[in-house]
């Protein structure tokens, strides 16, 4: 009698198999070992093996559906990889049961070990605190590293999008955003459990829905990844302060002191966008002092003297912009139904709504957009939106919240939620 047990799983072939006829369990079986015969030669021959103890029984599990038989199929194996997955690839060549057409399809091969392994962490870290909870630790460094294990634990999901985020975010009154998941855990790890992750490159509307519920600390990496971050979140959920890596370093390589020390010299958003703007003007100049020493390095060389044109003043003056009672009310209307949507809509200059769009998609919409005349949103009204309206001749300009707009061109009327 054929040997049918095994020492030692280290794979199961999981197959699905659909038959064109009805047939039981030992048909199948029989059509693996005779369609297989000779195969591959009788190494990997599957009565020798079986015979061996290299592979144990096949499981068949068949059930008749609609004059079809369908089932599934599972081979336990204790042969290595790449002879495991050779095996499979020959089951798939079996094409018939008794008298009807059959197809074998291989859907995975397990690797019990990486369950085992599973196991084995899994069980260790709870003898592990069960250890620490009865027994006093030899030393701080033990009882510190179990503390930080303990933290990175914690580390959850928040919404639908299941953002990375810490257990304090659904309680605490502030929250901290970070960048991604590593952030996350580094925070959690310095026991701040009030943390959330954005993610990815577009805001999430769950973090913009919590942004207007929680004081919000926006911590950035201290690289330019942080500054296209912060012009991101800053165009459509509302930030109370900012708080930066040194520069060059990520939030989730910090350690406990660089982490205090970044949040404690955190800053009001207003003030931040404000030395976002001198270092990029400082950037530019010292760019332009370059160019104008690199100018005086050349040869001189003799041109025509340039016609003089009379001075023109600057398309976007910081004259007065029209006041929000200019504001055409139906549009307060249009924002009620948008609230709490993370949407946009665009009008012509007639009142009709020439487009609806996600508010992330709000600047690059109108920078190819012609004839928009108003801009109703549920977000943040930003400098850099205020700036794009003048460019392409809009009116007015609606959203939930005005933000640090500066420079008011004339000509735009600019609302907010609840100043009808």
């Amino acid at each position: 009698m054929a040997k049918t047990y095994i020492d030692t799983v280290k794979y199961v072939v999981h197959a699905s198999v659909e038959i064109g006829g009805m047939v039981e369990r030992p048909d199948v079986v029989g059509a693996l070992f005779g369609q297989t015969e000779g195969l591959l030669g009788d190494d990997l021959d599957l009565r020798e093996l079986q015979k061996n103890g290299r592979i144990g029984r096949i499981e068949v599990d068949i059930q008749a559906r609609a004059g079809k038989s369908i089932g599934k199929i599972q081979l336990p194996s204790s042969l290595d990889m790449v002879e495991t997955c050779i095996l499979a690839a020959a089951l798939e060549t079996v094409d018939r049961v008794g008298p009807y057409s059959a197809k074998i399809n291989i859907e995975k091969i397990e690797d019990t070990r990486n369950v085992k392994r599973r196991t084995v962490v899994d069980r260790a870290k709870n003898l592990l605190k069960s250890l620490l909870s009865t027994e006093i630790p030899e030393s701080n460094e033990i009882s510190e590293m179990v503390r930080q294990e303990v933290k990175i634990s914690e580390i959850g999901t928040y919404g639908p999008e299941k953002l990375p985020a810490g257990p304090g975010v659904r309680t605490s009154e502030s929250i901290i955003v970070v960048e991604g998941r590593a952030d996350v855990l580094n925070l959690l790890k310095n026991s701040m459990d009030n943390v959330i992750a954005i993610g990815g490159a577009n805001i999430p509307k769950t973090l913009m829905e919590l942004c207007k519920k929680k004081e919000v600390t926006l911590f950035l990496d201290g690289d330019r990844g942080g500054d296209i971050i912060l012009k991101e979140i800053m165009s459509v959920a509302d930030v109370d302060y900012v708080a930066r890596a040194p520069a060059g370093k990520e939030v989730e390589e910090l350690s406990r002191k660089e982490v205090i020390k970044a949040l404690r010299a955190r800053v009001p958003v207003e003030q931040a966008e404000d030395q976002h703007r001198r270092e990029q003007n400082n950037h530019r100049g010292r760019y332009d002092n370059r160019r104008r020493s690199f100018s005086r390095a050349r040869p001189s060389v003799p041109r025509p003297a340039p016609s003089r044109a009379p001075r023109r003043e600057a398309a976007a003056s910081p004259s007065p912009t029209k006041s929000e009672s200019s504001m055409p009310k139906e549009l307060y209307s249009s924002l009620s139904e948008l609230e709490n949507t993370a949407r946009a809509r665009l009008y012509d200059a007639q009142g009709n709504v020439k487009n609806e769009i996600l508010v992330k998609d709000i600047l690059p919409t109108l920078e190819g957009a012609s004839d928009v005349d108003a801009v109703v949103f549920d977000g943040v009204v930003t400098q850099r939106l205020v700036d794009l309206a003048a460019k392409k001749g809009i009116k007015a300009l609606l959203g939930i919240k005005i933000g640090n707009v500066f420079n008011r061109p004339a000509g735009i009327a600019i609302g907010e939620k609840g100043s009808a």
